[in-house]
């Protein structure tokens, strides 16, 4: 009997070390990548060291709760925009083979910022991405982006008029004003991202 609680105390610390430890941490350097965009364009994270703030999101076309959250995105994209924050859309659905999307589906949105292409799932693997919407606060020290904060854009998918807590928007303000931010990690609600 012993041996079997030690056996399960093993297991989940196990896997509570694997589960924190996948993807970037809060306070992590965030390494350069470049993903293909539409209309045949390779985008690169260092092509925004001008910005004060990065706004990485891991979105699609398909899922109802990217559906529900993509207006209020694109309203905070032009609301902060002329402050310094650029905002990046990213599909990790891309090349996952019959039935996925294309950057022609992609293409059909016309964003006013990049949305990239993450085929291979390399980038979203690397910021430990599991669901679609789910956002990336990067913040520009001058020499490298750090990342501040990861999780839900606010507490209500359904209804954006529900919304009390606007998450994204609050960490945005935070680390414009370099305010330490209050709420650094919010568990996402969205679709599972689907792996290879």
């Amino acid at each position: 009997m012993k041996f079997l609680a030690t056996l399960a105390a093993v297991f989940l610390l196990s896997v509570s070390a694997f589960a924190q430890g996948s993807g970037y941490q809060l306070g992590d350097k965030v390494a350069d990548f470049t993903l293909q965009g539409v209309g045949n364009t390779k985008v690169s994270l260092s092509d925004f060291a001008n910005s004060k703030t990065v706004v990485l999101v891991f979105t699609n076309n398909t899922c109802p709760y990217a559906k529900l959250y993509e207006n209020r995105l694109v309203t905070l994209s032009s609301a902060y925009a002329s402050k310094g924050v650029q905002f990046i859309f990213v599909n990790p659905g891309v090349g996952l083979g019959e039935g996925s999307e294309t950057l022609e589906d992609m293409a059909a949105k016309n964003y006013r910022f990049p949305y990239l292409a993450d085929e291979g799932q390399k980038v979203s693997s690397r910021f430990g991405a599991t669901k679609t919407p789910e956002v990336f606060v990067l913040h520009n020290t001058g020499d490298s982006f750090i990342l501040k904060y990861k999780g839900a854009v606010d507490d209500n998918p359904q209804v954006e008029s529900g919304v009390k807590s606007p998450y994204l928007k609050n960490v945005i303000d935070e680390v414009l004003a370099n305010r330490a931010v209050t709420v650094a990690d919010k568990r996402a609600t969205g679709c599972l991202i689907r792996k290879y």
